[in-house]
């Protein structure tokens, strides 16, 4: 473990709707466990709201007050949300609701998703960096009433697309990877998807990356590779909604979603979520799966520079051992699972 002394860290903490409080909780539990066999390190939990009962009671699902507590912590814990449907909660309410997860990328610049897959039965092990505030997330769309047409914008700015792939290519180099992949579709979408492609490839020229090998492949080909010969990738480099289901795709060779982390890093920030949703058909009845939340606890300590291995080693026994809930075949509840994990964490 690394060398800390008295390391304190602030950690907002946003357990959101569903089963996000559930598998947020229990990380928090193991996260504490963890603390005690640091010694050295002490968290601070500072809990902010956000989601869809935050909405209904205040017609706000994200409150400035959500914002400035981010801004003033080490990292962010974030569980899962509940996102209404247009066609649910009515045209007003409709024009009042924001996304917290997107609203969050966007105040503190969250430019870069990381996605990791890792199949522990396997050599498959690899990553999906995605730029998270461009594309088509930018969420400009209108509807033409008189010709019934809908039209959304999709920006690539080469200031974006220059950041996300040298997060990629710097991610590589701190990782110990060898590849980088830009997947595109440049082929169609030659101006948009061409920029962004042609940004790769000089920032792939540059000298601090000689070591690093890198290529490309159409999005389509990727989502075809990825169920066909995923071994052939490390890391990936892509924009938001390729990178979006693309890493969807990829978690099921890992597993699923409830063994999918993901961290929203920019310059300043960092914000860490399970992929999965809040699966409110669940909420409550105690059988969550708390790994990729887990996960994204160890990916959070990483970004802090402490050592997460012992939880990563922790929660790939207790999956290799059976020891999870039922979407991965076992028969434990979501605090069982979560005792497991701390019992293994003791014995690291």
């Amino acid at each position: 473990m690394n060398d800390l002394k008295n390391k304190n860290f602030k950690i907002c903490v946003i357990k959101g709707d569903g089963i996000g409080v559930e598998v947020v909780n229990e990380t928090l539990r193991m996260l504490k466990a963890y603390e005690k066999i640091l010694k050295s390190v002490n968290f601070e939990f500072i809990e902010a709201k956000a989601g869809l009962t935050e909405f209904f009671n205040n017609k706000d699902a994200i409150p400035n007050e959500t914002i400035e507590t981010a801004k003033k912590c080490d990292a962010i814990l974030f569980g899962a949300i509940t996102s209404p449907k247009p066609t649910e909660i009515g045209e007003e309410l409709n024009k009042l609701y924001k996304s917290p997860i997107l609203t969050l990328r966007k105040e503190l610049d969250l430019y870069s998703n990381v996605r990791p897959t890792i199949d522990y039965n396997s050599n498959i092990d690899f990553v999906i960096v995605r730029e998270n505030t461009e594309g088509l997330y930018i969420k400009e769309e209108y509807y033409d009433e008189e010709n019934e047409f809908a039209i959304a914008k999709r920006k690539i700015s080469k200031k974006g697309s220059e950041r996300i792939v040298r997060f990629a290519f710097d991610y590589a180099i701190s990782n110990n990877r060898k590849k980088v992949s830009c997947i595109h579709k440049s082929n169609v979408l030659r101006v948009t998807d061409g920029l962004f492609l042609k940004t790769f490839e000089k920032i792939a020229k540059d000298e601090k990356y000689r070591n690093i090998i890198h290529n490309d492949y159409l999005v389509d080909a990727t989502a075809m590779y990825i169920i066909k010969s995923p071994e052939m990738f490390d890391v990936m480099v892509t924009t938001n909604l390729f990178g979006d289901i693309l890493s969807d795709e990829a978690s099921a060779l890992g597993g699923g979603l409830g063994l999918a982390p993901s961290a929203n890093i920019g310059d300043n920030y960092a914000l860490f979520e399970p992929v999965h949703g809040s699966a409110p058909d669940i909420a409550g009845q105690g059988i969550a799966n708390p790994m990729a939340t887990m996960l994204c606890c160890a990916m959070m300590l990483d970004y802090l520079k402490i050592d997460s291995k012992p939880i990563k080693n922790a929660v790939k026994r207790a999956f290799l051992e059976g020891n999870t809930t039922a979407d991965l075949g076992g028969s434990l509840n979501t605090k069982e699972v979560t005792d497991k994990i701390i019992e293994y964490l003791t014995l690291e």
